[in-house]
């Protein structure tokens, strides 16, 4: 029954990882949903139910629009199989159990962020402002120990990127610094404090990769929403292990 559920939450992930994008692309430029179905950026055309089915219509058109046969992005299949592994993950990883909701509530967050991040380069605030409300809620039912560490962990998520704007005049956004107030809410004190410093780790080394290949300038702009993204699922999943290995090192 287990591989059952785990494949049925892979499903699920899926499905929603395709929505993600839409919410991902849409949201930032103020494209009402009301639109219809989701079409191609290049000609414009909606796409059939069938080209709408997460990772599979990418692999039968073989990344490309069949009307104009433009190049479809792979960042689309890439969020829905992404996410179907986060959800099936996170099913196998805490169960039926509470903060399962935190965890597939906290995943779909990062999913949307990490589109919205790569397109534009933009955290969008109606993002935020809807899932602050429910992660509130479920905090207070599922809460953290202690309880109030979901308050320390979002003033320090939220202070911290507030400091490093203030001192690098600019080296970060205010999108980032609202996010980590969210992400602090969600994983407290020390947890968002481990998301921050892997978000910059895996920043600095991959921006070092991509000036060294000479894919972008030295001082050129990235997204920093990606590196954001898996710092803080590290941390959610993994952080208590990593802070004990630390600690045992020193």
């Amino acid at each position: 029954m287990e591989v059952f559920f785990t494949f049925s939450f892979f499903m699920i992930g899926a499905v929603f990882g395709s929505f993600f994008n839409v919410v991902g692309l849409r949201v930032p430029k103020k494209i009402p949903f009301t639109t219809g179905r989701s079409y191609c950026p290049h000609c414009h055309k909606q796409l059939r139910f069938y080209e709408l089915i997460p990772i599979v219509s990418f692999i039968m058109q073989k990344g490309k629009c069949r009307s104009c046969q433009a190049r479809i992005s792979f960042i689309y299949p890439f969020v829905e199989l992404l996410t179907g592994i986060l959800f099936a993950f996170s099913f196998s990883k805490i169960g039926f159990a509470p903060e399962l909701v935190v965890a597939l509530l906290f995943v779909s967050l990062l999913m949307i962020i990490f589109v919205s991040d790569m397109a534009y380069m933009i955290i969008p605030d109606k993002v935020l402002l809807f899932f602050l409300p429910l992660f509130v809620a479920l905090r207070i039912f599922v809460p953290l120990e202690p309880w109030y560490d979901a308050l320390i962990g979002a003033a320090v998520g939220y202070i911290l990127i507030a400091l490093i704007i203030i001192f690098s005049n600019g080296g970060m956004g205010g999108g980032d610094m609202k996010l980590f107030g969210v992400i602090g809410f969600v994983l407290g004190w020390k947890y968002v404090l481990l998301a921050f410093f892997l978000a910059a780790l895996f920043g600095a080394v991959v921006g070092g990769m991509f000036m060294l290949l000479k894919k972008v300038e030295r001082k050129e702009p990235i997204p920093f929403g990606p590196f954001i993204v898996f710092g803080a699922l590290i941390s959610y999943f993994y952080g208590e292990k990593i802070i004990d290995i630390y600690l045992s090192l020193l």
